[in-house]
């Protein structure tokens, strides 16, 4: 590009010397000057001319560069974009195979997780079962030593205690099996408004104990160590052990409530009980009043 200014550069010269040679002819001359006049202004012009075609020639030559540098760039570009081509057709060929590779994978492992947790799921309810088996076994046992103690301090009584106790226990098992339907219909209403992922009957099972642990309004250690396995083994979620856990809190304060209310007043022993159990159990001042109130007016019907 500085060669054709260059070029221009000249030319300009040219016709500004021409202009100064036609200024110069207008002047009177002899012949010789104005021969030499018409000789130096034919020279210029055939100079300027042969600048011209120079220059014309060096921007022809200026074009057909710039032209083939665009051919060469538009090569570059379509080599360069066939290639991305490829190389995009073939990244998508390593991406699907890895996808499907991978769903393959995911399969397979669903599975197998379908297949241990049914069997986790039987060696939880077998477990659950022993479990139950073990604590009614040691009630049973409880309850034989009590009734021999009983037995030892009134002879004298035997024979009448031991039809009423035959009695009872007839009337005691009745009771107990309609208990045990009772609850686990309630366990069953109860999975299904609390949206629990357990089954009913492993619900039922760890009601009982949950119950049996929170009985004297606190959980030992060894009982949260119980209870954990016992989830673990039934299959129950933190989520769930919360839920259940709210509702047989709620369900041991209102137990107390009613309790202190029997006689128509709370003594300062009970609202004492009462305190610890709120401050324990996280039961708001409200919560309280609403089920003392309905307590209360529980007892009043009762009693009109």
């Amino acid at each position: 590009m500085s060669d054709i200014e260059e070029q221009r550069r000249k030319v300009e010269e040219l016709k500004r010397k021409i202009l100064e040679q036609k200024r110069k002819s207008a002047k009177p001359q002899t012949a010789q000057e104005d021969e030499a006049a018409k000789a130096e202004q034919e020279r210029l012009r055939a100079e300027v001319e042969a600048k011209r075609k120079a220059e014309e020639e060096a921007r022809r030559a200026e074009e057909e560069a710039k032209r083939k540098a665009e051919e060469e760039a538009r090569r570059l570009a379509a080599e360069e974009a066939k290639r991305r081509a490829e190389e995009e057709a073939r990244r998508k060929a390593e991406e699907e195979a890895m996808r499907k590779a991978e769903e393959e994978a995911r399969r397979k492992a669903e599975e197998a997780a379908k297949l241990k947790e049914e069997a986790e799921r039987k060696k939880a309810l077998e477990e659950a079962q022993r479990q139950a088996e073990l604590l009614a076994k040691k009630k049973a046992e409880e309850e034989a030593r009590r009734q021999a103690e009983e037995a030892g301090r009134k002879r004298r009584e035997e024979e009448e205690r031991r039809k009423a106790e035959e009695a009872q226990r007839k009337a005691e098992e009745a009771r107990k099996k309609a208990e045990e339907e009772r609850k686990k219909a309630e366990a069953a209403k109860l999975a299904s408004e609390m949206k629990l992922a357990a089954s009913p009957e492993a619900i039922q099972t760890y009601i009982n104990v949950l119950k049996q642990a929170w009985k004297d309004g606190a959980v030992s250690r060894d009982e949260e160590e119980m209870l954990a396995t016992l989830r673990q083994s039934l299959n129950i979620s933190p989520e769930d052990h919360e839920k259940l856990q709210q509702e047989i809190q709620m369900d041991i304060y209102l137990q107390a409530i009613v309790s202190g209310w029997k006689d128509g007043a709370i003594t300062p022993e009970d609202s004492e009980k009462l305190d610890q159990l709120r401050e324990r159990f996280n039961i708001s001042a409200e919560e309280h009043l609403r089920l003392e109130k309905q307590v209360r007016r529980e007892i009043l019907k009762q009693k009109s």
